[in-house]
């Protein structure tokens, strides 16, 4: 053991750590009550009825730094007070201790000191592997010890190996029975045992039952592998360990449990511990406890008495914050850069969530030009309990940015459909431009290589590439006033070198798979090198995707990106399921988000628009959905919202039904509905199950509560920023429909992808995409050496639709048109279908004109793609040109004359869409064949 911790100690680990159980998750102070009506034979030692000591308590697992606290062994070390008598340890000394250790396995997993001494020698000598073949009742016992644990409250523990008990032995067992509950903790996070511990010692006490199991003849002594039958001889309960409501952050509480020596020889005589294995532990703890406080300059033996409670005439001990940083994450983790064909200027992406709107006029530069989107990424440093620091800057650190993009649509496979769904069971999909010879489809990828930018302010390098020998700029990377990193990506170019078609309506599969053609979308790995006052820390690096524009920023998706990851991460046991729901804050925004889509889409303005029935902008409307009786009261609202929650496709839907929300195509869609569960697109699991809560009236009434807003993550407090920088860049991106999508496509659904929520599994820098081959079918897609692990600069953005413009100019809504000529819709949050031109605002607003005239220029709605012209390939060479002109949603302020108009509208601006003859007309069909996003049959 000594030799373990000066290792350890020989590589700079400051302060000196215990060599076993060194993780720790808190330490808490309490008191160990013994049982009042204890019986004769059980009065035996400490054991005393009635008698209370104070205690002081460490929870730690046996794990080395850089472990998860998944699948470690979870210890709990007791330290009584004010126990008189002679202790074992120090017989002459005036010790007034006594010490219990636990763990949260019944047995030991050897049997004696010689086989520990035997594998610690095969454990240092590198034949652990060979000595447990060897030894399988070990290996199948440190197998079992590496079980998941949700909480260090909720979990037994035993003593694992014997104790003297006057005359008898016994062993001892702590079993839970009561602890505050505390909001959820995040089970991905790699430190998630402190988390909860603090959090729900925070919400209230927490109460252990003390057992001894007294030992029967046939009950080994020095057999620490063999369990004690429970049945044969029931553990009896002998005293209770209170540990009250108290804040484990308190300043110097910690720094004190980790002082503390927890030592099971640390007893009265009549406790003393039996078999070899304590025989050893006796000589081992103590030299490691004194090597330790050796080294960190403490104070060798027992304390006299315990730290006080409370300080100061009796209130509670300030809160500590540890601030030493001792790793870094770039956050956040996923951004999303945009193109646009300004050459200058550009916007950040979104910051934080339910952001003011950007003015009028912000999108675009002074020439007309659409500015691009920044994906903006910063540093936050942690320290060793996983808390955030603080934001990691120039000003405090060297810092290093190096981002590596590429372009890989040329070179991978055709777009046809989502490879995940059984619709795909047969494709077998080519390689875009399969006529490229294997020696030279290397010219098909534009790879901008590993770009580095450093200090403050900098304006850095261009990230280039080619694609058969045409230059193509990818972005640029720049630093902002403090050093963070700002990743612009393209300018929305696409062309052909070699001037071949854009498509052909001939041959379906050729839409979105253009072959000859290049854009300059892009993503990959985000990573830097962070030094602080010299020394480097490790920094978790992020992603960053180029999509095409958004068209309607501000508005969400039904169901956004963020929605799906969080709900497979929920579904996979990497996150906790929402708990405690409140209307505000879980139910109202997905509804909100059907109204939001009213400046999108007609069909959504008619339904849930201003002045509809279902407006759930409507403060009075809202207000009856969040209304809640008193206990026992009727609630008379329910079947009110239980008739809108039935209104939602559920999650596992059975059939093509189109009539359930939301109204947006699924990834299986046909032109005309086919009764097929993937015609339409669902609401995850996840929000499911948030609606079936609000149903049942298990929800929080804060209708009338104040949430609070930012405007700028600056005003977030620092323990919340980084995960509103992760959700509010997905919060902006769409789930639906991957046919294929907006920013990605359907393999980020596929838990393989992600090393832990939000973060991409990356492969190594250097290491060659595999090759699947001329075709690539399902089984390989979808098998465990396929493109849904490890992924590369280029992989994620490689599924998407070539060019961009041609995808975007022609995901649109209602395409059976005796069905609905509206609805549904393919991503009309990010590509309008019919908007609400300047022209009919000016009309709206003038007050001049007739009321009724007013209103009708109000509902109307023009077709957002209706200034393209000709057929399908005209029209998207068209878009490849002019998707800068397409009208862009901005706020504008609404009439204050017309009951029911909003205050604020959004209103397409900047482009040029040719509005309708009438404003009751109906948009008229195309004469010419339209695009759809399907396979070839």
């Amino acid at each position: 053991m000594r030799f373990a911790q000066n290792r350890a100690l020989a590589t700079g680990r400051d302060p000196a750590t215990r060599p076993v159980f060194l993780r720790l998750h808190g330490v808490a102070f309490g008191r160990f009550e013994i049982s009042p009506d204890l019986p004769e034979e059980l009065r035996v030692g400490l054991f005393v009825p009635g008698a209370s000591h104070r205690a002081w308590v460490r929870f730690s697992s046996d794990l080395q730094p850089g472990r998860p606290d998944l699948g470690g062994t979870l210890g709990i070390g007791i330290k009584l007070f004010d126990v008189e008598g002679p202790k074992l340890l120090e017989p002459d000394t005036e010790a007034r201790t006594h010490d219990f250790i636990l763990q949260n396995h019944p047995v030991f997993f050897v049997d004696d000191a010689a086989k520990m001494c035997a594998f610690t020698c095969a454990s240092l000598n590198g034949q652990l592997d060979a000595w447990l073949a060897d030894n399988p009742v070990t290996a199948q016992i440190l197998k079992d010890m590496e079980k998941k644990v949700d909480s260090a409250l909720d979990s037994p523990y035993w003593s694992v190996l014997p104790y003297s008990f006057g005359q008898r032995h016994v062993k001892y067992k702590l079993v839970p029975e009561a602890a505050g509950e505390g909001p959820p903790v995040d089970v991905a996070d790699p430190t998630y045992l402190r988390a909860d511990l603090h959090r729900r010692m925070a919400a209230g006490e927490a109460r252990f039952g003390f057992y001894v199991q007294l030992k029967q003849a046939d009950m080994p002594l020095d057999r620490a592998t063999v369990e004690w039958s429970e049945r044969e001889s029931p553990p009896v309960r002998v005293g209770t360990l209170v540990l009250p409501q108290q804040d484990l952050d308190a300043r110097g509480q910690s720094a004190y449990g980790e002082n503390l020596a927890y030592n099971p020889w640390h007893a009265l005589p009549a406790h003393a511990p039996a078999g070899s294995i304590s025989d050893a532990r006796r000589v081992v703890y103590r030299a490691s406890a004194d090597n330790r406080r050796d080294v960190n300059g403490q104070p060798r033996g027992e304390p006299t008495a315990p730290r006080p409670d409370t300080w100061d005439g009796g209130r509670p001990y300030p809160t500590a914050v540890d601030r030493r940083i001792v790793r870094a994450a770039i956050h956040p983790a996923i951004g999303i850069a945009r193109v646009g064909n300004s050459e200058h200027e550009f916007l950040y992406g979104p910051e934080v969530v339910d952001a003011p709107p950007a003015p009028v006029g912000a999108w675009r530069d002074s020439t007309g030009a659409f500015k691009r989107q920044a994906a903006r990424f910063r540093i936050y440093g942690y320290n060793a309990a996983g808390d955030v620091v603080g934001e990691i800057t120039a000003n405090t650190a060297d810092i290093t940015w190096r981002v590596h993009v590429a372009n890989h649509k040329a070179a991978w496979y055709q777009w046809q459909m989502a490879l995940d769904i059984p619709e795909a069971e047969a494709l077998a999909l080519p390689l875009r431009n399969a006529g490229v010879k294997p020696a030279d489809r290397a010219e098909l990828v534009i790879d901008g290589g590993p770009v580095e930018v450093r200090g403050v302010s900098t304006v850095g390098s261009t990230i280039d590439g080619e694609f058969q020998g045409t230059p193509v700029r990818l972005g640029q990377l720049r630093t902002d006033e403090v050093g963070r990193l700002v990743f612009l990506g393209g300018h929305g170019t696409s062309a052909s070198p070699t001037n071949q078609p854009i498509y052909n309506d001939k041959i379906p599969t050729t839409f979105i798979n253009a072959d000859g053609w290049y854009d300059d979308t892009s993503d990959g790995p985000v990573t830097a090198t962070v030094r602080i006052e010299g020394a480097e820390i490790p920094v978790e690096g992020a992603w960053v995707v180029t999509a095409p524009p958004d068209y309607g920023p501000g508005v969400l998706g039904v169901r956004t990106l963020h929605d799906l990851l969080v709900d497979m991460y929920v579904q996979a046991g990497w996150q906790a399921a929402p708990r405690d729901i409140t209307f505000k804050h879980d139910v109202w925004p997905l509804l909100r988000r059907l109204t939001g889509l009213q400046w999108n889409n007609r069909g959504f303005a008619v339904a849930y628009g201003a002045g509809s029935r279902l407006d759930f902008d409507d403060r009075a409307f809202a207000a009856e959905l969040a209304w809640r009786p008193a206990p026992d009261g009727y609630d008379r609202n329910q079947e009110l919202r239980r008739q809108i929650a039935n209104c939602f496709r559920p999650s596992s839907p059975t059939d093509g039904n189109q009539l359930p929300w939301p109204w947006l195509y699924g990834d299986a869609m046909e032109s005309v509905a086919i009764d097929n569960p993937r015609q339409n697109a669902t609401i995850t699991r996840t929000q499911e199950q948030v609606l079936a809560k609000w149903v049942a009236g298990e929800f929080v009434d804060d209708f009338a509560a104040a949430l609070p807003t930012y405007a700028a993550i600056e005003q977030v407090p620092l323990a919340e920023q980084p995960a509103m920088l992760d959700r509010a860049s997905l919060e902006h991106a769409l789930a639906d429909a991957f046919h294929p999508g907006c920013e990605v496509t359907w393999p980020v659904r596929h838990l393989t992808m992600f090393a832990r929520p939000f973060r991409i599994r990356q492969r190594p820098a250097g290491t060659p995409a595999p090759d699947y081959g001329p075709k690539l079918t399902q089984p390989v897609a979808l098998g465990p050496d396929g493109p849904l692990y490890e992924q590369g600069p280029g992989d994620l953005t490689r599924w998407m639709g070539l060019p961009w413009q041609a995808d975007t100019a022609f995901c649109r809504a209602g395409y059976d048109e005796h069905y609905d000529p509206f609805i549904p819709s393919f991503w009309p949050a990010r590509v309008p279908n019919q908007v609400l031109t300047l022209e009919q605002y000016r009309v709206l607003m003038d007050s001049s004109q007739p009321l009724e005239t007013r209103r009708d220029a109000f509902a109307a709605r023009t077709d957002w793609n209706a200034r393209l012209s000709g057929d399908a390939p005209a029209q998207m060479k068209q878009m490849v040109h002019e998707f800068q002109e397409m009208g862009l949603l901005e706020v504008q302020p609404g009439p204050s004359d017309i009951p029911g108009v909003p205050a604020q509208l959004r209103v397409a601006t900047g482009g040029r869409p040719a509005p309708l003859k009438g404003v009751a007309e109906k948009l008229q069909p195309h004469e010419w064949p339209v695009p759809v996003h399907k396979p070839a049959r």
